[in-house]
């Protein structure tokens, strides 16, 4: 009588988190789009932080299932969910801004760009998580200075402010600044995280 040996499933999670941070990208450059005038950008915004919680959700299943993961599982969990508030600060920022009655000006213009180019950093460190931990820490490093200067530009934007009468106008725009640079906060926490990972599994 012949025995079978099954071995657990293995799947591959790291291509997961990567897809989701592919649509993660596409979703901030929608909200780039929007911020430089293209209102038609912000379903792109929406759909993109749908498709991206459906991969979420895929990659939780897979993780309590893989027999192993090439990084900890703890990890993978915490860089999947860190990166799905990055996008969800996004998307409702563009809802905010429709509840203000508020369109995007030069100053969130250039949060945004700064936010999709972070991202897509972010989204190049995942390539290294399991090779060359300094190349993984070095794109994780260029995310964040992504946020040091939405840092800047979010100053700037508050001095401007100083100038403008009108009392509602101040307040919303105040509103909305510190809405897109909480976006930038959560971008960086992604990019600790990743350091962490790195350092953890060297």
């Amino acid at each position: 009588m012949k025995t079978s040996w099954f071995l657990p499933e293995t799947p591959d999670v790291l291509a997961k988190l990567c897809e989701q941070a592919d649509i993660t990208c596409i979703g901030m450059a929608a909200f780039a789009a929007w911020a430089h005038g293209d209102a038609a950008q912000e379903q792109q915004v929406r759909a993109a932080e749908h498709d991206a919680d459906t991969v979420r959700r895929e990659l939780t299943t897979q993780v309590r299932s893989a027999f192993s993961t090439p990084i900890d599982q703890e990890d993978l969990y915490a860089l999947s969910e860190l990166l799905d508030a990055v996008l969800n600060g996004a998307k409702n920022v563009v809802r905010e801004a429709d509840v203000l009655a508020l369109v995007p000006d030069p100053p969130i213009a250039q949060m945004a760009d700064a936010l999709a180019d972070g991202v897509k950093a972010i989204r190049t460190s995942f390539d290294f998580l399991t090779g060359d931990g300094g190349h993984a820490t070095t794109h994780a490093d260029a995310a964040i200075s992504a946020e040091r200067s939405m840092e800047k530009h979010y100053r700037a934007a508050m001095r401007d402010l100083l100038v403008v009468d009108d009392l509602r106008v101040v307040v919303a725009r105040r509103e909305l600044y510190r809405r897109v640079l909480e976006v930038g906060e959560r971008m960086a926490t992604v990019a600790e995280r990743i350091w962490y990972s790195v350092v953890k599994e060297s």
